[in-house]
């Protein structure tokens, strides 16, 4: 199983086993799982599989400096729970820190948290805590995963007060995305708590437990798409109003007012964002939406992504700063240092010369008159000749202006090839990061004997590792794009265009914007109507191969207008 090297928070806590689809009153005031009947069975389908043989078994006894495979050496226990423990360990391997969840191998649920972290394992998406191994040996069954040493729990961050509108749209747009990522290989989480929510020092938010924490306390649900909805609606109602949305407090958060029901974060809050408020309400259970707007509930994790991209997207709140004392003037630049001051002496008053009475005077004056009218004449004639060469600048600017403007009438022509001044390689769900960046350039050199290729997989979907690799091209500048023609080798290959008008190409396919797709072996990406972009990304979705090796070849890329 392949290793990452970063690093995260345990998964097993203490806050809060039941889903957050689950009613007010089966949550404790600390969030420690308990369930509220015999048979281990919520209302909303959430169901304990061994509600009561895990109570029963004592948590592995082990203690600090253990090792693990000669490798794993456990520092601190975090939580010991349910027949399991959670510890912070040492990779001396590697050198660095990891989370480690510890059970008996006789456990009952040993298995099912063994094929849950090989499931997780095989997502490889950066937006959730990776799983880097699981292992049974001798009387033990291990999962080692992720250790953030800087991220912060959503916990935390909500005892702080509630988010502003900006950090709570981030929060709900990359939670939404990551389950919808998830679900469609397969995977829930079904216990999506704010302990199960990291925030980075980054800013991006990171979900850990996926699959393993619902296994380690034998959570399963009829409705698992349903279920992780309602939490990261839960979640966001949370981050707007600091208010658990149920009668009974849990995760250190107040709950409702009792027998009210589910009311509004706006009805809760002041000044809370409308659109997310009534986004928090459709993926909550309340049989529909808002009663002022009627919008159908979000059921899935991709719906909500949907509805949360149909928002207006909200920016971060413009800096503010402290305006400068004001500048005090100093005795010496008021131009008093060293002479008595204006109240120390109020009567002195400047005594101005006597007047020029005598015949030497009068010459003197009408000379000074003299020259006054000759430099004003000479001022006025210079005034006059600079207002002439203006008017002769202002033409020519025109002239050229007009001439500049039927030129961009000619650069909107479509139709036209445009240079493609830059490109790179991508790659941001594998494991290095990189995919044959030394061979782009021959994917647009105008030879086709020449091309670009992707790493063999073992199928046509990278082999479960990944949703994707391409290659982005830079155009130098904002241009409006009409088609894009891509030739492949080797077989029918599946092609999505996606664009951004950035000034820096987006570290992630989400941050591109998809405009296009196709397959075969030459595909035209054309999309409905002209973009405006300037970088483009050509993103493989599903490669032509057979057996073990599937890969896809780029032999030609040709960008118009």
């Amino acid at each position: 199983m392949a290793e990452r090297s970063t690093a995260a928070v345990d998964v097993a806590d203490n806050s809060g086993d039941e889903p957050l689809a689950a009613k007010a009153d089966e949550a404790t005031t600390d969030g420690t799982a308990e369930a509220e009947n015999a048979a281990g069975e919520s209302p909303d389908g959430v169901e304990d599989k061994d509600a009561g043989s895990p109570a029963e078994l004592p948590a592995p006894d082990l203690h600090s400096g253990h090792k693990l495979a000669k490798r794993y050496r456990l520092e601190e226990c975090v939580t010991r729970l349910d027949g399991f423990s959670s510890w912070r360990a040492m990779d001396e391997k590697l050198r660095r820190a990891v989370g480690v969840h510890l059970l008996t191998a006789n456990h009952p649920r040993a298995r099912p948290v063994l094929a849950a972290a090989r499931s997780s394992a095989l997502l490889g998406d950066p937006r959730f805590v990776q799983v880097l191994d699981a292992v049974e040996e001798g009387d033990f069954v291990y999962v080692v995963h992720e250790w953030l040493p800087d991220a912060v729990e959503l916990t935390a961050l909500l005892a702080a007060g509630p988010m502003e509108p900006h950090d709570a749209y981030q929060l709900v747009v990359q939670l939404s995305q990551a389950m919808a990522a998830a679900h469609r290989e397969g995977l829930a989480h079904l216990r999506l708590t704010p302990g199960a929510v990291l925030r980075s020092s980054t800013g991006q938010y990171r979900i850990r437990g996926l699959a393993v924490d619902a296994a380690l306390r034998g959570i399963t649900a009829e409705r698992p798409l349903r279920t992780d909805t309602e939490a990261i609606g839960a979640l966001l109602y949370a981050a707007l109003t600091q208010r658990w949305p149920y009668e009974n407090d849990a995760y250190g958060l107040a709950g409702l007012p009792k027998g009210m029901g589910l009311i509004a974060p706006d009805q809760v809050r002041a000044g809370v964002h409308r659109g997310l408020s009534e986004l928090a309400m459709r993926a909550l259970a309340n049989d529909g939406a808002t009663a002022s707007r009627q919008e159908p509930p979000c059921t899935t994790p991709d719906e909500l992504a949907k509805a949360v991209a149909a928002m207006p997207r909200i920016l971060p709140p413009e800096p503010t700063f402290t305006a400068p004392p004001e500048y005090q003037r100093t005795t010496y630049q008021q131009g008093t240092y060293g002479r008595p001051s204006a109240q120390a002496a109020p009567n002195a008053m400047p005594v101005p010369p006597a007047p020029l009475q005598s015949r030497t005077g009068r010459a003197l004056k009408w000379a000074v008159s003299a020259l006054l009218i000759a430099a004003l004449g000479l001022g006025s004639w210079q005034l006059a000749e600079t207002l002439l060469d203006n008017k002769k600048t202002e033409e020519t600017d025109t002239t050229r202006t007009k001439d500049s403007g039927s030129t961009d009438k000619n650069a909107l022509v479509s139709g036209r090839p445009l240079a493609i001044v830059g490109s790179h390689d991508f790659d941001p769900l594998g494991s290095d990061g990189g995919e044959k960046p030394e061979a782009v350039k021959n994917a647009y050199d105008g030879d086709a004997s020449t091309y670009w290729s992707t790493q063999s997989y073992y199928s046509e979907k990278f082999g479960r590792l990944k949703t994707g690799v391409g290659v982005v091209l830079d155009l130098g500048k904002v241009q409006q794009v009409g088609s894009v023609d891509v030739s492949f080798l080797d077989g029918t290959t599946s092609v999505e265009l996606r664009t951004s008008e950035d000034a820096a190409a987006p570290s992630m396919p989400d941050g591109f914007t998809k405009v296009a797709g196709g397959s075969g072996t030459d595909v035209t990406l054309k999309p409905e109507h002209p973009v405006q972009a300037r970088y483009l990304l050509v993103w493989l979705t599903k490669l032509p191969g057979s057996g073990e090796q599937y890969r896809g070849k780029i032999s030609e890329i040709k960008v118009t207008s």
